[in-house]
């Protein structure tokens, strides 16, 4: 089975060399190291969503609809080659409703400054049969704050086609909060494990996790 190797919203040294040094001082650099993960993925089980780097993530959605504004006066538009044989099969096939536009389920909830998206792959099987790998420079997007992919006009995508969707993502400079919840709830992990009466340290488990929950709720999907 393939090991959980995510990067740390805090890393091992952050954590022995902060305010939760004693809850780790007899960790392993490994066992440390594991913590964090477990930490990390606590965080984006709370916060509903994934926040730490991560690589060829996989999504599917459904195409539907386009808005209709986006269709005003475009008998006239003058298109590039693409455009122009995308809308020419579409015609020559009776498909009237394009879909122009795709949000991916990942993207920055806060500080998308912070956020980074590479390697975005989207093949289109389309409701009429065939399937087509879209060049990612044909695509406008993937934009940080919301995660919108939007098509270029032409592309032949008839509604009730599956998009899928391959792609790296995740904060890649980790925002200060966030850090600091990961640590929190590394410290309430260690708790649980060294001394769950809560006797010896002198930190309160329900503390530390509420404390990292208030920081998690402003990353939730809204």
């Amino acid at each position: 089975m393939a090991a959980d190797t995510p990067v740390p919203l805090a890393t091992a040294s952050d954590m022995a060399a902060g305010q939760f040094a004693d809850l780790v001082r007899d960790y392993s650099a490994d066992a440390l190291t594991q913590l964090m993960i477990e930490a990390t993925r606590q965080c984006e089980g709370i916060a509903g969503r994934r926040l730490a780097p991560f690589s060829s993530l996989p999504e599917s959605h459904r195409a539907t609809g386009i808005d209709p504004d986006e269709l005003t006066d475009a008998g006239s538009m003058p298109l590039d080659l693409q455009g122009t044989v995308g809308r020419s099969y579409a015609t020559s096939l009776g498909v009237g409703d394009q879909v122009r536009h795709v949000w991916l389920a990942e993207y920055a909830p806060r500080y998308p400054e912070m956020w980074t998206y590479s390697n975005l792959r989207v093949t289109l099987l389309r409701s009429y049969g065939g399937s087509q790998t879209v060049a990612a420079a044909t695509l406008i997007g993937a934009e940080p704050d919301s995660g919108h992919i939007w098509f270029s006009l032409g592309t032949f995508l008839p509604v009730g086609s599956l998009i899928r969707v391959l792609y790296d993502g995740g904060y890649t400079t980790v925002p200060a909060d966030l850090g600091r919840a990961c640590k929190l709830l590394a410290a309430s992990l260690a708790l649980g494990e060294i001394d769950p009466a809560g006797t010896q340290f002198g930190h309160d488990r329900g503390v530390l996790s509420a404390q990292a929950e208030a920081i998690l709720c402003s990353y939730r999907h809204v």
